[in-house]
């Protein structure tokens, strides 16, 4: 079975080198359906709370909300600093509290500081399903995901291959010591 949620993206980008409108910065509200699978957790009767799908993939995608998402070969992007170093912003500033972890991947690097991600292909409907897929995989047991913006929809299924054991209380991700970090059940010692 499977437990589904949303999440919308406000975010700014360009197709550097696209002959079109899109190699003008511009921007989007994107949604992005998260849909995770695994047996019906007894204890809370659902595959997966929802809201503890949102806390796990907001971690990381909050650095996509408000942010520019430029391709790494992209000019605009050395220009774009150089403008937030003479704001004196680059390296973050006291407002800016939305930013998540910083990360880096073979697709892409958040810049939290900055609100700027930095990808190595042209961030399209499908690039931005092959990051997320890569930043939650082994945090979520995600099945199908799907991103639209604008116009366009791309959608890609998974089987998932992590097993997250989860507190039969609360249905949420226990840590790395069998905890749950909601409740404080604890898995018993073997």
């Amino acid at each position: 079975m499977r437990s589904i949620t949303t999440f919308d993206l406000q975010y700014a980008h360009r197709f550097y080198g696209f002959q079109g409108e899109a190699q003008y910065l511009h921007g989007h509200t994107g949604t992005l359906t998260i849909e995770v699978e695994d047996d019906v957790n007894c204890g809370v009767n659902m595959v997966y709370p929802c809201n503890e799908i949102k806390k796990v993939a907001w971690d990381v995608l909050r650095n996509f909300d408000h942010a520019l998402i430029l391709r790494e070969d992209d000019p605009l992007r050395h220009a774009i600093l150089d403008v937030y170093d003479k704001q004196g912003i680059r390296n973050g500033h006291p407002q800016n509290t939305m930013k998540g972890v910083a990360f880096k991947t073979e697709l892409a690097t958040a810049y939290p500081d900055c609100r700027l991600v930095v990808t190595k292909e042209t961030m399209t409907v499908e690039g931005m399903i092959k990051i997320v897929h890569d930043l939650l995989k082994d945090k979520l047991p995600i099945a199908k995901l799907t991103f639209k913006s604008g116009d366009n929809t791309a959608s890609e299924c998974y089987k998932p291959d992590v097993s997250i054991e989860r507190c039969p209380q609360c249905g949420v991700a226990l840590d790395k010591d069998g905890k749950c970090y909601k409740c404080g059940w604890e898995k018993p010692k073997s």
